[in-house]
């Protein structure tokens, strides 16, 4: 195991000191392509602008990669993908990384080694989050079929092509156990409503970014509306809270 996923190596050379190909962003383009198809020269330059990977440059100001660089570029992209981290998130993590600390878990409980993210590494991240059938559904969460049946016929919870995503299993989880006190589904629906309030405040927050064309104000965008969408859950986690700690008053 590599002692830090995200050390710096010089370019031209490998983590073994060998001699090892130093790429432009047009070629880091194809090596990340089989993988994140949907990856541009906009988003690799909007995660730069963010710190959150550095090439070098030659004296004409062009940018330089190394497999360094690469291996950073597969962990931010597995994990935007896969478990859709913010980029904040993800930036505190490879800054923690690179002072030389080793940070056992990233948001979401995904607990990752401080190691180069390998190509069989990003396939296991992608295998983390795969769209389960219903009976992996009932059987990751707890959730009986008619509690299953019931969040769908309130559009609690979606399904696509017969299988359930990530968002799906969270939610599902929280009603089980909602269930368990009384909870049902249908006391749920002021939750799908205040959700839908939440995504419109959002949409109208960022619609001046998503009006633009360029792939770097869309990243821009989406990277923003996970930032209004924390505060939000944040907003309303302490006023929830906050009524709740009067109750022992």
């Amino acid at each position: 195991m590599v002692s830090s996923a995200h050390t710096r190596r010089s370019p031209g050379t490998g983590g073994d000191g060998s001699r090892s190909q130093v790429l432009n962003i047009g070629e880091v383009l194809a090596e990340l392509s089989s993988d994140f198809p949907q990856t541009t020269a906009s988003k690799i330059r909007f995660l730069e602008e963010k710190g959150l990977v550095t090439p070098q440059r030659t004296a004409a100001g062009y940018r330089k990669y190394t497999p360094a660089d690469i291996d950073r570029l597969r962990f931010i992209l597995a994990l935007q993908r896969d478990q859709y981290l913010p980029l904040k998130v993800i930036k505190d993590y490879l800054d923690a990384v690179d002072r030389g600390e080793r940070p056992e878990q990233l948001d979401g409980g995904l607990s990752l080694a401080p190691r180069s993210v390998t190509d069989q590494l990003a396939s296991e991240l992608a295998g983390h989050t795969r769209p389960l059938t219903r009976a992996e559904l009932q059987g990751r969460t707890g959730a009986s079929a008619e509690l299953v049946d019931e969040l769908l016929a309130y559009g609690i919870i979606v399904e696509e092509s017969q299988r359930f995503d990530e968002h799906a299993v969270r939610i599902a989880t929280a009603s089980a156990k909602l269930a368990a006190h009384g909870i049902e589904p249908r006391h749920l629906r002021p939750f799908r409503a205040a959700a839908d309030r939440e995504l419109g405040l959002v949409e109208r927050a960022v619609a001046p970014l998503t009006t633009r064309r360029d792939v770097s104000s869309r990243a821009r965008a989406a990277e923003t509306a996970r930032e209004i969408s924390d505060a939000c859950l944040a907003l309303h986690s302490a006023l929830v809270n906050g009524a709740i700690s009067r109750l022992d008053h």
